[in-house]
């Protein structure tokens, strides 16, 4: 995919600059308030729960948040952690409520006009202290209007601190989300310590991309009606970023751990601390914030020469679905405009050939930009990407930048991140599970009274009782009887 050329300029320099500083200023000033906002801490009877990036959680049993739990308190247990080794992590993992039988949140949705795409996450830390559940036999589904994001979900390979954070991001086409939780047919119960639902901005998910395989680079579109569930979210060459720096509370980890170890000796780690210039109908401080993007890798030419290797990240537990790899770039390193030129890999695909970030960013150095790539993970079990230095590199200059990476799988046909199962079939099993075991007790109800019966008649001699009706004891009884009725009812 070729690069764009410079555009060509007529405006004088001096209306340029106020256009493009107008521009920059409305942009970078505005700030993103979500229509829809529910940040619901479960188990909980506090009606405020400050976690740890002061973000104001409200328990689902306090008066305020309890409508959102439209399940009878019957079927469902809170559960609070008394474990004072605990104390200094979260309160948001200090309660949990576990669920023995299907039940759902319902959240109203305003923000939904035309399908809107909303922020779920799903919040899980077990308690292994637990005297009244066995938290290690958990396993369930977890089901979102008409998403099946969770299926056989356990905690069995939980992170070494014990939480697992699951993010989605669904489309919501009605008045309101349900969040369905079922738990496996033979497992005890399943649970959930907090539940975020939050409005999508609407350039956070773009209908277009570009699908790169071996055989083809082509421009698709559709995304926006699908669901994506977040695998990986990276910052390159900059520290981790933590919700409270994030205006849609994300994490983004360091890339250290992602990043090739052979091939990258050239590269650099640089940092930024200028203003990061956000332009209005670019990418904004939702799509990536500024401690994304004043950080980066590059590879920069010396003594007069080239580098001829790339810069690599892998990330491993890719196979069976479609991803979304949207890479982000900003130029950060740069002296001045048309300077930076480089390629674009996708699992050593070239995705994009020449990008020329001065093009993309109307001139603007320290301009963010991002790029969509969709791929098929359906015979490797990991993904990498890329960026070297292209036919048009300049020497003594920077020859490819990356700032931040994320994954996201995307939903299939049937509206699941977890294999050929659509939300229909998960509800269907669970009542033919329940099925399976209500009619063999029904059976032993039924012997049961049986031989009550019996044991009742041998107790009376055998004598006939007002409540037992004496049955025939051969067929010509029987038929003599229905002749009888027959008869009788010609008459």
């Amino acid at each position: 995919m070729k690069s764009f050329t410079a555009p060509a300029i007529a405006l004088s320099s001096a209306f340029f600059l106020l256009f493009f500083t107008t521009l920059v200023s409305s942009s970078s000033s505005s700030s993103f308030h979500p229509i829809d906002h529910y940040l619901i801490s479960c188990g909980s009877h506090e009606p405020s729960i400050i976690d740890l990036d002061h973000r104001r959680f409200t328990g689902d049993s306090s008066t305020s948040a309890s409508r959102f739990f439209t399940t009878p308190s019957t079927r469902t247990i809170p559960l609070t952690n008394s474990d004072p080794a605990s104390s200094n992590s979260s309160p948001l993992y200090r309660t949990a409520r576990a669920f023995s039988s299907p039940c759902k949140y319902s959240f109203p949705i305003q923000d939904h006009r035309g399908g809107t795409h909303h922020l779920v996450r799903l919040h899980f830390s077990p308690f292994f202290n637990s005297t009244s559940f066995d938290f290690s036999a958990v396993q369930f589904h977890v089901l979102a209007n008409g998403f099946l994001l969770l299926r056989d979900f356990s905690i069995q390979n939980s992170p070494k601190d014990g939480i697992v954070i699951k993010e989605y991001i669904i489309r919501v086409d009605s008045d309101k989300l349900d969040i369905t939780f079922v738990p496996k047919k033979r497992s005890n119960f399943a649970f959930v310590n907090a539940i975020e639902v939050i409005s999508a901005p609407h350039d956070l998910v773009a209908d277009v991309a570009q699908f790169v395989n071996s055989e083809k680079n082509e421009r698709i579109n559709g995304l926006l009606n699908k669901g994506f569930e977040t695998v990986y979210r990276v910052n390159v060459g900059g520290p981790k970023v933590t919700p409270f720096n994030d205006s849609l509370w994300r994490t983004w980890v360091p890339d250290g751990e992602f990043l090739e170890k052979s091939g990258h000796e050239g590269s650099l780690e640089i940092h930024f601390s200028g203003r990061i210039q956000y332009q209005m109908g670019g990418a904004t401080r939702e799509v990536g914030p500024d401690n994304v993007y004043n950080s980066a890798r590059v590879i920069k030419s010396s003594n007069n020469v080239i580098p001829k290797s790339n810069i690599a990240w892998v990330f491993p537990g890719i196979e069976g679905y479609k991803y979304l790899v949207r890479m982000h770039f900003c130029d950060i390193a740069s002296i001045g405009p048309y300077m930076l030129y480089f390629n674009v890999y996708v699992n050593g695909n070239l995705a994009y050939e020449d990008l020329d970030l001065s093009a993309m960013t109307n001139m603007l150095l320290a301009s963010p930009f991002y790029a969509d790539f969709v791929v098929e993970g359906l015979n490797s079990e990991s993904l990498n990407v890329s960026v070297g230095p292209s036919n048009m590199s300049l020497t003594n200059a920077v020859d490819a930048i990356l700032n931040g990476v994320e994954v996201f799988k995307i939903s299939n046909s049937l509206g699941s991140f977890d294999g050929e199962l659509c939300v229909e079939s998960v509800m269907k099993s669970w009542r033919r599970g329940n099925a399976v075991v209500i009619v063999p007790l029904l059976a032993a109800v039924f012997l049961l009274l049986t031989a009550s019966v019996v044991v009742q008649r041998r107790r009376s001699g055998g004598r006939d009782t007002v409540g037992w009706l004496r049955l025939p004891v051969d067929v010509s009884e029987i038929n003599l009887k229905y002749g009888s009725q027959q008869s009788s009812g010609k008459l």
